[in-house]
């Protein structure tokens, strides 16, 4: 992955499970690209309402509130699939085979287990916000209009669930790479 956005591709268990998650990660990167869009719509409409009607739209921060998690995390792991994260490569562009299999390895292995940890906490968090015997399923909502929190409460921890798929993809990748010292991993 170092220096190459390119997703390589063969026949092989591995290619097939990839390309069946970059399904899933491509409709959520399009799903969050649709929030931004939709939020984009709601500020003209809540500037349009202010300087035409003296009036504008009525819990426009508490809808920036529900589409923010859309927009951080729902294209996190497309992003990591397809290598656009900000990396720092001095260290690690300088290695080559399996030191370098080894390396992106373990430091993959280090944000699996960062990653398992927040979608914990951020399941507990959306637990606390989630009862069935409330209205609108709620103990908590947003200040202006009363919405619900805990569907965007909800889409942290499957954004994260989703990213720890696509790391334990890349463990196996670099895991094999690392056996069968390959320079190209799959």
């Amino acid at each position: 992955m170092v220096g190459s956005s390119l997703v390589l591709s063969d026949n092989s268990l591995l290619s097939k499970i990839d390309q069946f998650l970059c399904k899933l990660e491509k409709s959520l990167a399009l799903l969050s690209g649709l929030a931004v869009f939709f939020l984009m719509l709601l500020a003209v409409f809540s500037v349009g309402g202010r300087n035409f009607f003296s009036q504008p739209l009525s819990g426009y921060v508490d809808w920036i509130e529900q589409f923010m998690p859309l927009i951080a995390f729902m294209g996190i792991a497309y992003v990591h699939r397809e290598g656009g994260h900000v990396r720092m490569d001095l260290i690690i562009g300088s290695l080559r085979g399996r030191v370098l299999n080894l390396a992106e390895f373990t430091t993959t292995f280090a944000i699996l287990v960062l990653m398992i940890l927040l979608v914990i906490g951020s399941w507990a968090h959306f637990e606390r916000s989630f009862d069935f015997s409330s209205p609108l399923w709620s103990r908590d909502s947003s200040m202006d209009i009363a919405l619900p929190i805990w569907p965007a409460k909800l889409l942290v921890p499957f954004a994260f669930g989703t990213l720890c798929l696509r790391l334990i993809i890349h463990l196996w990748a670099f895991g094999r790479a690392f056996i069968v010292n390959d320079e190209r991993v799959v």
